[in-house]
């Protein structure tokens, strides 16, 4: 029998060393019963953190003869579970080169993480336009309710690409379907700052959505890939976070950019993240769930368990979007404020909806979905009821408060919503119940424009605009109330 010095020597002879050990450790994890310390961790990530682990374990060995037997049969264990003191746990081997899920390695872990956020934050930043639209207006001189079709046109794209896109991904591949999104939205964005007609930017547009539509498609495959429960909460709730943080930058980085170098700056301001996300995608993507899963059918999609938080989001999108139509016409135009203050204003609905995703994740993972989707709903009302009353006059602190409290109200429901709908779909699915859920929101979203610009559009001439856009925000307060009021009855019939 070997001594334990010759046994570590060739240990040492056959581990990789610097950042390849370190993934390589960590798919190799001796385990000690619950609690079980830093290498009780239920990952290999987890294990390696170096963070204090629940129990006050701040630093542990990694055993090498346990280590240097695995290397040398080939075989990797991808994850542990509690066993006596001492032993390996194999719950599942599978070979060196697998790359299952299961197998992805600490740096394929960070990226799964920060790619798809990354690219759902750049596709958010969209918010741009809103508050670019009085210029567009002005270069093409085209009235609001034209000027809608800026809107309309890109969100009705990716209403229908984000599903069908997200359950193509399901047999193709989520990361090249990702890819493919990265793309359009680099072209789209080209095009629509290099608009010379009122058409032209519609085109753009267009493309901008086909592409910013596979991307939202896949990005909550791609993000939740292996995780599910609380785990699979706590993923949603980030990336919802970082959609809301593209939603809360956009906007103050347009005024900034309208103020200074015109609305086409709004668009060519992405094509750089977009190709350099593209570039990364390319290089170091994660595999995301497997391809080859069977398409999703018709009863898939048509249970209670899918409809009901689609026709909830649906209507929680469409009312949102009397802020994001309506606000900045009454802030710029109507207030006389300038482009970059007004932004700063506007921002707030989406910083709202960015702080509150994170902690709504958390939330959901320990009282369930409905009781956050439902106090969600409400402040949102509350939120769209005070900015409905703001007159020309009301101080723009509390314009400011109804304009968090909405975008609060709004994240707050959003996570809690989408994690419903991915759990009611299998694994080989999770593209199809993730574009599912943008579904709904984007038909909400077009829904909203259409109403709200033809409330406008009839009622301005006959009462002025004030009165209009207080009846706008009037309707969407009471379609959110009422939302609010049918998901408290869905989670007490649940119960």
């Amino acid at each position: 029998m070997p001594s334990v010095s010759s046994s570590v020597a060739l240990a040492r002879t056959v581990m990789p060393t610097g950042v390849a050990a370190r993934c390589f450790i960590s798919t190799i994890v001796p385990t000690l019963p619950a609690p079980g310390g830093r290498w009780g961790a239920s990952t290999a990530c987890e294990a390696l953190s170096r963070r204090p682990t629940r129990n006050g374990v701040a630093r542990t060995r990694t055993p090498l003869l346990p280590i240097a037997s695995a290397v040398r049969s080939g075989v990797t264990v991808v994850r542990t579970s509690a066993v006596a003191p001492g032993s390996m746990s194999m719950r599942e081997v599978v070979p060196r080169n697998a790359r299952g899920a299961q197998a992805v390695s600490c740096h394929d872990e960070r990226v799964q993480r920060w790619l798809p956020a990354a690219g759902a934050f750049v596709v958010s930043l969209d918010s741009m336009v809103n508050i670019a639209l009085p210029s567009m207006a002005a270069t093409f001189a085209e009235p609001p309710e034209r000027v809608r079709w800026i809107i309309i046109g890109y969100v009705g794209a990716y209403a229908v690409t984000s599903f069908l896109g997200g359950a193509a991904a399901d047999r193709l591949g989520h990361l090249a379907v990702f890819r493919v999104g990265l793309l359009l939205s680099s072209a789209g964005f080209l095009a629509g700052g290099t608009a010379p007609a009122f058409g032209v930017l519609l085109a753009g547009r267009a493309l901008q959505g086909v592409g910013g539509g596979l991307v939202y498609g896949t990005a909550p495959a791609l993000l939740t890939a292996g995780a599910d429960g609380a785990a699979r909460a706590r993923r949603v709730g980030f990336l919802n976070g970082a959609i809301g943080l593209g939603f809360a930058t956009g906007p103050l980085v347009a005024g900034v950019l309208v103020d200074g170098l015109g609305w086409r700056a709004v668009f060519h301001a992405r094509v750089p993240l977009a190709l350099a996300l593209l570039a990364w995608a390319l290089r170091r993507g994660p595999a995301g769930a497997a391809a080859g899963h069977r398409l999703v059918a018709a009863r898939d999609v048509l249970r209670a368990a899918v409809l009901g938080p689609g026709a909830l989001s649906f209507v929680a999108n469409a009312s949102i979007f009397a802020i994001w139509l309506l606000t900045p016409f009454y802030l710029v135009s109507a207030r006389g404020l300038s482009a970059t203050l007004g932004g700063l204003l506007f921002m707030l609905t989406p910083l709202g909806m960015a702080v509150a995703a994170p902690a709504a994740g958390r939330l959901t993972g320990r009282v369930g979905a409905w009781a956050p989707m439902v106090a969600g709903l409400a402040l949102e009302a509350a939120g769209l009821l005070g900015l409905g009353r703001a007159g020309d006059t009301t101080p723009l602190g509390l314009l400011a408060l109804a304009l968090f409290a909405a975008g609060l109200g709004l994240g707050l429901f959003q996570v809690p919503n989408m994690t419903l709908v991915l759990a009611a779909f299998p694994p080989g699915q999770q593209g199809a119940a993730g574009g599912f859920t943008f579904l709904a929101r984007t038909l909400g979203v077009v829904a909203g424009v259409a109403t709200f610009a033809e409330i406008v559009a009839a009622r301005r001439a006959a009462v002025g605009f004030q009165t209009a856009y207080a009846e706008a925000f009037a309707l969407a307060t009471l379609a959110v109330a009422a939302a609010a009021a049918a998901a408290l009855a869905g989670g007490r019939a649940r119960r």
